[in-house]
């Protein structure tokens, strides 16, 4: 499977709220970058964050993906629902590192609209 193909199912997942899926794409050593933000580093950080933040499924709207390499960028809209039970918006721009077909690395830009 190319990293394009194995990101589109990721992303499937977890719009269905199957973290464990989702996970199963990621390298155990994962690292996410929320620039500006935080860094989550290793599978079990990135599930708690995934418990808190996707507390329903996030509705993805991919506006497009590029490939390169070891690497995929994805750019859209992603809905996330907030602990006031409120849908919010994000414009998000997520650079993925792609090691041994797994998602290894997220360097994610992301700003409330």
């Amino acid at each position: 499977m190319d990293n394009k193909t194995v990101l589109e199912k990721a992303n499937a997942a977890i719009s269905m709220g199957d973290h464990e899926t989702f996970l199963s794409y990621c390298s155990e050593n994962t690292k996410w970058v929320f620039i500006g933000d935080q860094v989550l580093s290793g599978k079990e950080e990135v599930w708690k964050y995934l418990a808190d933040a996707y507390r329903e499924p996030p509705k993805f709207d991919v506006e497009y993906m590029i490939s390169e390499g070891d690497y995929v960028t994805a750019v859209g809209v992603i809905s996330l629902l907030n602990k006031d039970n409120q849908w919010t918006d994000y414009d998000y721009c997520d650079v993925w590192r792609f090691q041994d077909g797994k998602m290894a690395e997220l360097r994610g830009f992301v700003i409330q609209r």
